[in-house]
């Protein structure tokens, strides 16, 4: 089992940044990877950044150039840096660990832009 916790979430400007966090704890050793989805009301739930156990990234083209995820492996602990906001990047979003034997999911920070 692994649990996560996100924090960071909140109301910014167009323009502005914030960070988002989700810290891992449990079978952290089985994780493969981790990522950051979001889900805006009345659509689905889409990949925004992931990184895996090796550092190796990757990110929706929706948010390339404005978004770095990193990790902190003594902290166990996963950062979206978000930064260039924009009205469309409001949704709620999700912290995802992938294992072996299955995927867990945090329980979701709402990030609001207004314009």
């Amino acid at each position: 089992q692994v649990q996560l916790v996100e924090s960071g979430g909140g109301l910014v400007q167009a323009g502005g940044s914030l960070r988002l966090s989700c810290a891992a704890s449990g079978s952290i050793f089985r994780i493969a990877r981790m990522g950051w989805y979001r889900q805006a009301p009345g659509k689905q739930r889409e990949l925004v950044a992931l990184i895996t156990s090796g550092g190796v990234t990757n990110y929706a083209d929706s948010v390339k150039g404005r978004f770095t995820i990193s990790r902190d492996n003594a902290k166990n602990t996963v950062y979206l840096q978000m930064n260039s906001l924009k009205p469309e990047d409001t949704a709620v979003y999700y912290c995802n660990a992938f294992t072996v034997s299955g995927q867990y999911w945090g329980q979701g920070t709402q990030v609001t832009v207004s314009s």
